[in-house]
């Protein structure tokens, strides 16, 4: 937490902090958004709303579990829950997310590309809501600025009196930006899959951007490596791959139904 910003308030004696409340409020947009876009491929609120189901709590288990393995650090059974003294990671909610997006599939019968791709830009604004609680969580900032010419907003910020890069700021706003152009392309109503990799190489590239500059990144275990940053990489290799497959195979189904 930041010294000089607030964490939470509270309500009647319940203490409620800001983290927390941006993070309910990105799974409240993310959901909204994925009803909407459901509607345009066929489905229901319902379908949504069970998916939501599925994945808030996978989502979350992934958090921890990425957080908890990469930390560093040692967890009880019981540490382990205690999500409310943080330590959650989103490419650990990413894949928790998947996992719960498959498994959704295979009881409910669904497809999973489509479900992918109704998927990808609801996480990605989540992402931005969520980074924003960050600021507050006093997390996910980047390393000391040294130059005083880079100590103002939007590239630094000065947390506990020492400037350093506005690395949660930055995603959040990328994400954003994303957000829109996952939306536009989704709208185009591209090949099922499509908007799921389009989404991995924009998320991917940019993440393992900010890891160059984040100051409390998880390694991978004693390589010196910054885990999220080689996933980051690894994403937008599979991103690349996953496009060229799908648009060769949508290729070849148009030329068979068109000679």
């Amino acid at each position: 937490m930041l010294s000089h910003v607030s964490s939470g308030f509270s309500i009647f004696g319940l203490e409620i902090s800001y983290y927390g409340l941006l993070m309910g409020i990105a799974f409240l947009v993310a959901i909204s958004i994925a009803v909407f876009n459901a509607k345009k491929r066929g489905m229901t609120t319902d379908d949504i709303l069970l998916l939501a189901i599925y994945i808030i709590p996978l989502s979350i288990l992934g958090a921890r579990t990425y957080f908890c393995i990469f930390s560093g650090n040692t967890y009880t059974f019981l540490q382990f829950f205690e999500i409310w003294n943080g330590g959650l990671a989103i490419l650990g909610g990413v894949i928790g997310g998947i996992v719960a997006i498959v498994l959704y599939c295979l009881i409910h019968k669904k497809n999973f590309l489509q479900i992918l791709d109704i998927a990808a830009p609801s996480l990605i604004i989540g992402q931005a809501i969520g980074r924003i609680g960050c600021f507050f969580a006093g997390c996910c900032y980047g390393i000391e600025v040294t130059n005083p010419s880079l100590h103002f907003f939007p590239v630094s910020i000065q947390i506990d009196g020492v400037w350093h890069f506005a690395t949660m700021f930055w995603e959040s706003a990328f994400c954003m930006l994303g957000f829109v152009a996952l939306l536009l392309f989704f709208k185009r109503k591209p090949p099922k899959g499509a908007v799921a990799c389009a989404y991995m190489c924009i998320y991917g590239v940019w993440r393992a951007i900010v890891e160059t500059f984040r100051g409390d990144s998880l390694m991978f275990f004693e390589t010196g490596l910054k885990v999220s940053q080689v996933l980051s990489i690894l994403l937008v290799i599979g991103g690349i791959i996953g496009l060229i497959l799908i648009y060769t195979k949508h290729k070849k189904n148009e030329t068979v139904n068109h000679s």
